[in-house]
């Protein structure tokens, strides 16, 4: 295959000048209009191809196009002599838009999220009319606040700059991590097309399909290989412990530097739908949870998250995902809630790492959301039929999410308005609705009696 930097191509008036770093429309898969994307790289295997990036949406959508899908006629040359900003933000997460098997449809551009920040401390319920919230101010008081578009934060005014932990890799916005370099993978039943660039050896990327086999995570370059391999695999769910089991569905808990090898091919096979966010091969101070879906072959990944042994900031989430096979069945709150039921046994609140993911963000958000209304929809008036308080702090203790995320949440719901000298929440007979019919979507919960775990001192480094 002869890869080039620039390539000339005929029209009507002279030739046209195609090079890395051209802006030019490209028309979208489903035919549905064009956008303005950037050739990364040019490819011509007896008919050229070009790896495009469309403007402003996640780089999961990148591709290979055809000349014939490019518009010759509006295309932009690269500005000379200045240096192209490193791009922030473009991150995915845990619980993804679409199913993709055997090659299926793409997911679609992440939506737009506005949200806000602010300071409140306690607040109360009255049952008149519309249901409300009373919102007391014992701090800092509320202000005008400044929405913000398109920022993957979550509690904070300004956006908030990633801690460099062994989850953060620096993201150099280059030209081979900006490109996917896995075609197809596949992962037990399932044929699945990566989103991002991943480590795997240089020499597996030319391969049409990768093979991973789905008990102990090893990559494999053939189908007979794969065949040998399973013949005399011994994984038949992840190392480590099993922590929770309810029906179907177990969550092992794996130590980095114990099971150090089956973390490393965890995390490259996380890297394929994860962009910035992930950990490569310092294993050793994070903890991993695998969920598992059990069935007579054995337990079938799902999706997992990782946490820092011991976090200063009280992260309780460094990375998370659910394979693409398994999104929207609700395993991304499912992950979420799991997060925060250890959490619980710790005795702490606690947060994930930011920034979040766009489709990170989202997931968190409604699972906030539902957590936080389920309680306040469980408030009752007490004997003498004064409406019932409850403050941040308790919501935070009842649930484990920490106060700055509670605070952010009902804010993002537009629940807060300014009554007679106070702040209060309205929810309205249809949100007390939307989160009923919300609930009954999540048949899946985590029952905390199927939970077998006690939390370790990781203080001291000797423990690990």
């Amino acid at each position: 295959m002869k890869v080039s930097h620039f390539k000339m191509v005929n029209m009507a008036d002279g030739k046209v000048e195609i090079v890395e770093g051209c802006h030019v429309p490209v028309l979208l898969p489903n035919g549905d209009g064009w956008h303005l994307a950037e050739i990364l790289s040019i490819k011509d295997n007896g008919k050229p191809l070009y790896y495009i990036h469309y403007e402003d949406y996640n780089k999961r959508l990148d591709e290979w196009v055809p000349l014939e899908r490019l518009d010759l006629t509006r295309l932009e040359q690269p500005k000379k002599d200045v240096k192209t900003p490193v791009k922030k933000g473009e991150t995915t997460g845990n619980n993804a838009v679409s199913r993709v098997t055997n090659g299926g449809s793409r997911p679609s551009s992440p939506e737009r999220e506005i949200y806000e920040n602010g300071s409140m401390q306690s607040l109360g319920l009255s049952n008149s009319g519309a249901m409300k919230v009373h919102i007391g101010t014992c701090g800092a008081p509320f202000g005008n606040r400044k929405r913000k578009l398109d920022e993957d934060t979550d509690s904070q005014d300004a956006p908030l700059q990633p801690r460099q932990t062994g989850s953060m890799v620096a993201h150099h916005d280059d030209i081979i991590t900006r490109m996917k370099n896995i075609n197809l993978i596949e992962f037990g039943r399932w044929r699945i097309k990566p989103w991002y660039f991943s480590p795997y050896p240089q020499e597996l990327t030319s391969l049409p399909i990768l093979y991973i086999c789905e008990y102990c995570l090893k990559y494999l370059k053939s189908a007979k290989c794969l065949e040998r391999h399973l013949a005399k695999c011994l994984y038949k769910h992840p190392p480590g412990n099993e922590i929770y089991r309810k029906d179907k569905i177990s969550v092992f808990e794996i130590d980095g530097r114990k099971n150090k090898q089956y973390a490393q091919h965890l995390c490259l096979l996380a890297k394929l739908f994860l962009d910035h966010k992930t950990l490569y091969f310092d294993t050793d101070p994070f903890l991993f949870y695998c969920m598992c879906e059990q069935d007579v072959r054995g337990y079938h990944l799902v999706g997992f998250f990782s946490k820092e042994k011991e976090s200063a900031e009280d992260f309780n989430v460094a990375c998370i995902l659910t394979l693409p096979p398994y999104q929207r069945k609700g395993y991304g709150k499912l992950l979420i809630e799991f997060s925060y039921e250890l959490s619980k046994v710790e005795g702490k609140t606690g947060s994930p790492e930011k920034p979040l993911s766009d489709l990170g963000l989202l997931s968190y958000r409604s699972y906030w959301s539902q957590t936080i209304l389920e309680i306040l929809l469980n408030l009752k008036p007490n004997e003498s039929g004064e409406r019932p308080c409850i403050t941040i702090n308790e919501i935070s203790e009842l649930t484990s999410i920490k106060k700055d995320d509670v605070i952010s949440t009902l804010q993002h719901l537009n629940l807060i308005n300014y009554y007679k000298g106070q702040y209060i929440i309205t929810l309205s007979d249809e949100q007390i609705q939307t989160q009923e019919r919300a609930m009954a979507k999540r048949p899946i919960r985590i029952d905390s009696k199927c939970l077998h775990w006690q939390p370790k001192d990781w203080s001291k480094r000797g423990k690990w």
